[in-house]
């Protein structure tokens, strides 16, 4: 059985301004319902930026003190009295959508957009996050790892790039859109069959020269930037879908509503979070079974003792996803 230590490092965000501080604190001792992970890997998503600043979308998501991270994964090392869901030694992530289990959407089966939302890593019903060396943890939040080696991470946060996606009959055609050269290699890396330079090129026109002056049938706009999405109801064919999962800072704006929305009978959709968690399961498959390789989106894996360089690094646009190791 592990030892636990009386204290760890961790980092945390105090008040309402830019950064975090890295500190030494208590070990929490878990309830009766909670566990303790020693926490191997937390990687950093794009909401971590925002709450790092502390801007317009941070004061919306997240409440201060909190212990930022919500993308973790570790070894489950003490357990709460009434726990049954985990056992002492099993590899866990965090589902960080804490549900509350009685409102109407989790009678119907969507804890993941529970109307009384806490969430681990944004202060939001619990100050714990995974930029730490252990994290308490709700044991009914913990998705154990089935299929695959513990130290391969899912990470389900954004991606980099606004993927235009079209499918016809058996060909699958990937279109990954940026401004950033690297971010474009990279995307080929990842499967992308054409790559557009959003500074250089007329995104409207090569997307309709790809798609026969059809238009694409599915775009996940994942960039957050309200100019690009603006644009990009054009680009899509009559039945199409718009998938939203960036979080833009400006109000967005369609100028022909009618042709490139209503006339086009489009299906909107927006996601916050997984579905709990069959989401989980399914990504989990898809990197048992070799069919998604996440390597090459990882740019960098760094002590947590480093977090001002990783955030440097982000924010500089010389990272895309960076991994910690709280235990370094």
């Amino acid at each position: 059985m592990a030892v636990v230590p009386e204290e760890m490092t961790c980092l945390l965000k105090e008040k309402e301004n830019e950064g975090y501080t890295l500190l030494t604190r208590p070990v929490p001792v878990p309830g009766p319902a909670d566990v303790i992970i020693k926490v191997d890997r937390v990687s950093i998503c794009g909401s971590d930026i925002n709450l790092w600043k502390w801007n317009d979308v941070a004061r919306v998501i997240a409440t201060v003190p909190f212990i930022p991270g919500h993308e973790a994964t570790g070894e489950v090392v003490a357990v709460g009295s009434g726990v049954t869901e985990v056992k002492l030694g099993q590899r866990v992530a965090v589902e960080n959508h804490y549900y509350c289990g009685t409102c109407y959407q989790c009678k119907e089966g969507r804890g993941d957009i529970c109307q009384r939302l806490s969430q681990y890593g944004h202060g939001r019903g619990t100050d714990q996050g995974g930029c730490c060396q252990y994290s308490c943890v709700p044991a009914r939040f913990c998705y154990v790892w089935r299929t695959m080696q513990w130290r391969i991470s899912v990470w389900l946060g954004r991606t980099c790039w606004c993927w235009a996606v079209d499918l016809w009959d058996w060909a699958r055609e990937v279109y990954g859109v940026d401004v950033d050269p690297e971010r474009l290699s990279l995307a080929l890396q990842m499967g992308a069959t054409e790559v557009i330079n959003g500074a250089k090129e007329n995104i409207t026109s090569v997307v309709m020269n790809l798609s026969n002056k059809n238009g694409v049938g599915r775009i996940v706009e994942a960039s957050g930037a309200a100019s690009l999405l603006n644009q990009s109801f054009s680009w899509l064919r009559k039945g199409g879908q718009m998938v939203l999962i960036g979080l833009p800072k400006e109000p967005l704006h369609v100028e022909n509503v009618l042709t490139d929305v209503v006339f086009k009978s489009l299906t909107l959709k927006t996601v916050h979070g997984r579905r709990i968690f069959h989401t989980w399961e399914e990504c989990e498959r898809l990197l048992a079974d070799g069919l998604v390789n996440v390597g090459p989106v990882v740019s960098h894996r760094l002590p947590m003792t480093q977090y001002l360089h990783a955030f440097n690094l982000l924010m500089t646009g010389a990272a895309c996803k960076i991994i910690l190791d709280p235990q370094h």
